[in-house]
């Protein structure tokens, strides 16, 4: 794992290649599932009419799925569709009545995003509905909107709100603070002595025990 310190120098989106499954293929994070993960090869011509089908079927039945590992297959599929045939236009042609450009776009989004959000999205903690709406956005700004619905459970009309409200111009933070969330604040819980020592040296200190946690964190996590 890369090491993570200034906002630019996080990963904001996929690092592995197209259509593997490093995810759907995680026993730790998919269970059973993981044995059956396919991988799309873009440059694979028997993969590709798999890929194709894949989309069509999870067209299909995108409304009705809850199933978060097969919303990853098909965003798989998709991403491998657009890289194969060159563009959203030809991936949807190839994919067949029904699919429309704006779905494949929002699907390949979804498996362009980092695999640190990702990962939520496979455990369900971070609904599908609620992941195309974080890969709107770019940069920084799609982590910080992922960690936030995370941290308060954000609703996914929530999200959608956030991310068109940036998307328009509106910084992050703000975009948030409009729906009622601090972006940086979440519950912490340590152990009575750690907690007792952190008070105790904020009071020293004059500081808040956010600040010297902020600090401690920020250099622990630079040095990787």
């Amino acid at each position: 794992m890369s090491g993570e310190g200034p906002d630019e120098a996080i990963p904001t989106d996929r690092e592995s290649p197209v259509g593997a499954p490093v995810i759907r293929g995680d026993p730790s994070l998919t269970g059973e599932h993981a044995e059956r993960a396919v991988e799309f090869d873009p440059e694979d011509p028997e993969s590709l009419a798999l890929a194709a089908e894949t989309v069509r079927a999870f067209a299909d039945n995108e409304a009705g799925a809850d199933d978060n590992v097969l919303m990853l297959r098909g965003a798989a599929a998709c991403a491998a569709l657009v890289r194969g045939e060159g563009s959203y236009k030809d991936a949807a042609a190839r994919a067949g009545e029904g699919v429309t450009v704006s779905f494949i776009r929002k699907w390949s989004r979804v498996h362009d995003l980092p695999q640190a959000i990702r990962r939520h999205v496979a455990r369900g903690e971070i609904a599908p509905t609620a992941a195309k709406h974080i890969a709107r956005l770019s940069g920084p700004d799609r982590l910080h909107l992922a960690w936030a619905v995370l941290d308060h459970d954000m609703t996914v009309r929530q999200v959608r709100s956030v991310a068109s409200t940036v998307g328009d111009g509106t910084d992050i933070e703000a975009a948030l603070a409009d729906e009622g969330v601090t972006l940086g604040a979440f519950d912490l819980r340590l152990s009575p002595e750690v907690y007792c020592k952190l008070r105790r040296q904020a009071s020293l200190d004059d500081s808040r025990p956010g600040e010297l946690v902020d600090d401690a964190l920020e250099g622990w996590l630079e040095d990787g």
